[in-house]
C-alpha cells in the first residue's frame, strides 16, 4: 500500500488534454437566439398522427433525447392545439382523422404554422388517396413546409421547424 501511494505522489495526476473548441456546440446558442428573436418566447409544438406507422414519432422523439435537446432550445411539446404556435403532422389524414385534424387546426391560434413530416404527410406515400386515406395533410389543412423522407432525420424536422417559424414571421 504503501508503495502505491508513493508511485502516485512521483507519478502526479494524469489526465487527457482538454478538447479542441467544437463549433457545434454554438449551434444551439445560434438556434435558440433566433428563436426568441422572431417569437420573443419559447416554441410551443402541437405534435398530431394523423395516421403514420410511427416512423416519424420515434424520430421526432428523438429531437427530445440529450442529442438534440431541443427544450433546451426554447422549443417544447405542449398537449393541448389552444396553447400551440406550431402544428407538426404526421402520416397520411385518414379518413376517420380529417375532422379531428381540422378541429385541432382550427383550435391553433394565430398565426397558424403547420409542418408536414415524412413522405407520407407531404405526398400521402404509398397509401396516397383511397376510400381509407385522404392522403397528403394539404388535402385537409394548408401546410407551410413539408419535410420529405422516410422518416425524415432529426436535423431535417429541426430544420422545416426553423424555417416554418421564419416563413409564418414573414422573412
Amino acid at each position: 500500500m504503501l508503495k502505491t501511494l508513493h508511485t502516485i505522489c512521483r507519478t502526479g495526476i494524469v489526465t487527457e488534454p482538454a478538447p479542441a473548441s467544437d463549433t457545434a456546440l454554438r449551434i444551439g446558442d445560434q438556434l435558440q437566439q433566433r428563436i426568441h428573436d422572431i417569437l420573443g418566447r419559447a416554441l410551443c409544438i402541437r405534435h398530431v398522427d394523423a395516421g403514420s406507422c410511427n416512423g416519424c414519432e420515434l424520430e421526432i422523439h428523438a429531437l427530445n433525447n440529450p442529442v438534440y435537446n431541443i427544450e433546451g432550445l426554447g422549443i417544447k411539446f405542449v398537449a393541448s392545439p389552444r396553447h400551440a404556435d406550431l402544428l407538426l403532422v404526421t402520416g397520411p389524414v385518414a379518413r376517420n382523422m380529417e375532422v379531428a385534424l381540422k378541429r385541432t387546426f382550427d383550435a391553433t391560434p394565430a398565426p397558424k404554422l403547420v409542418v408536414a413530416i415524412g413522405d407520407c404527410g407531404c405526398t400521402g406515400g404509398v397509401f396516397g388517396e383511397s376510400y381509407a386515406s385522404a392522403g397528403r395533410v394539404s388535402n385537409v389543412i394548408p401546410v407551410n413546409v413539408a419535410v420529405p423522407g422516410c422518416p425524415p432525420h432529426p436535423n431535417r424536422i429541426l430544420a422545416g421547424i426553423l424555417a416554418a417559424i421564419e416563413a409564418g414571421n414573414g422573412k
